[in-house]
């Protein structure tokens, strides 16, 4: 057997992620590698920082990319704060938040678990009574953008009840940076990570984090080691140290990096009011179509997450075969329910290139076609 080149068809990706890639990104791969310690490369690294300070709406000195997806930037954060017998209060309204869950128990944590039912946001008042419950609980972690369910929660509010406990935060952003209203500084978020995937239209494969000085310290004042060599921020803050002051940790996706630098230029150059405005205005179309068709959203309105819409699969529709029909005759990805929503519910994603009037009209047509 002889095997060609990998040739993927052109699709548009209307599901949970990847989201389409711009067409600059795409680009920006394609150019010449250099050395991830050369001058010019570092230099690059250091516009990244800020364009990612922008994004985040941050001046915390620690805010860098991770060489890998968001899982390892959820791993990253909680390996890095959490040590063995701390407690951490995790607020579960979906996947993301049981896997939050899971990663304080391998850090050799205590999980204290505050359920929400899939598809609404996390309650605060939940999170207040469990913190006036428990006052040992050191750290309240908790999904903004719950991926598979599309339920925006108040990380404003949930933070100010952290703080008002002695609580640092460790927050979910991988589908809320870039799409909807995310204020690090100004809400005093701890430790947030994110997706270059998602709205930031970039190549899969790098996780957005920043830190705040509060968790820096945590991390100095550690009793024990980091259990991760690869994921411990006090070695990669060295390779992330400006020019003359870098130094080597691991061999960084150079080109990858490029990729992430252009779409958060193109964030930069579009601004992000405009950008988030963008994403709610492609849900507003969305929402209307989908109404008409006698669709339903899974998430109430004012919970309702713009640029991941869940919504409740007809009855008497075959779910696998609709999305196949949708793969095969438009060349057109919506996503498939997870947890507790699976065969119950699409998840239709307008996350930053993908984000436009063109997207919305070609799904809404597909549906209707093939649902008749």
């Amino acid at each position: 057997m002889t095997i060609t080149s990998f040739i993927p068809p052109h699709r548009t990706l209307m599901g949970p992620g990847p989201s389409d890639i711009y067409p600059q990104v795409l680009q920006a791969l394609s150019r010449p590698t250099v050395g991830h310690l050369d001058p010019l490369f570092i230099g690059m690294m250091d516009e990244l920082k800020q364009l990612l300070q922008y994004a985040f709406q941050t001046q915390n000195a620690f805010t860098i990319a991770i060489s890998a997806p968001g899982s390892a930037g959820m791993e990253a954060c909680f390996v890095n704060l959490v040590e063995a017998g701390d407690k951490v209060l995790v607020c579960r309204n979906g996947v993301f938040g049981e896997r939050m869950r899971e990663n304080v128990e391998r850090c050799g944590g205590v999980a204290v678990v505050v359920d929400n039912e899939w598809g609404t946001a996390v309650d605060p008042d939940l999170v207040e009574q469990a913190l006036q419950n428990d006052p040992e609980i050191k750290i309240v972690a908790f999904v903004h953008a719950e991926t598979s369910t599309g339920a925006l929660s108040d990380a404003k509010t949930l933070a100010k009840i952290a703080r008002k406990h002695g609580c640092l935060t460790i927050v979910d952003a991988v589908t809320s940076l870039g799409g909807v209203p995310l204020l690090v500084d100004e809400w005093q978020l701890d430790a947030v990570y994110s997706g270059s995937q998602k709205c930031l239209s970039c190549t899969p494969g790098l996780s957005p984090l920043t830190f705040s000085q509060k968790a820096i310290d945590k991390i100095q004042q550690r009793k024990t080691k980091v259990q991760s060599w690869f994921l411990d921020q006090s070695l990669v803050l060295g390779y992330w140290s400006g020019e003359g002051k870098r130094s080597y940790h691991h061999t960084a996706p150079v080109n990858s990096l490029y990729a992430l630098h252009e779409a958060l230029v193109l964030l930069q150059n579009e601004g992000l009011e405009n950008a988030w405005q963008r994403h709610r205005n492609a849900h507003e179309e969305l929402k209307a179509g989908l109404e008409k068709l006698g669709i339903k959203f899974v998430v109430e309105e004012m919970s309702r997450l713009p640029q991941l819409n869940a919504v409740y699969i007809p009855e008497g529709v075959d779910d696998a075969e609709v999305r196949n029909e949708l793969l095969q005759r438009y060349n057109l990805e919506i996503g498939a329910g997870l947890g507790a929503l699976a065969g119950k519910a699409w998840r239709i994603g307008l996350m930053g290139y993908g984000a436009r009037s063109e997207n919305v009209a070609l799904c809404l047509k597909a549906l209707e076609t093939t649902l008749k």
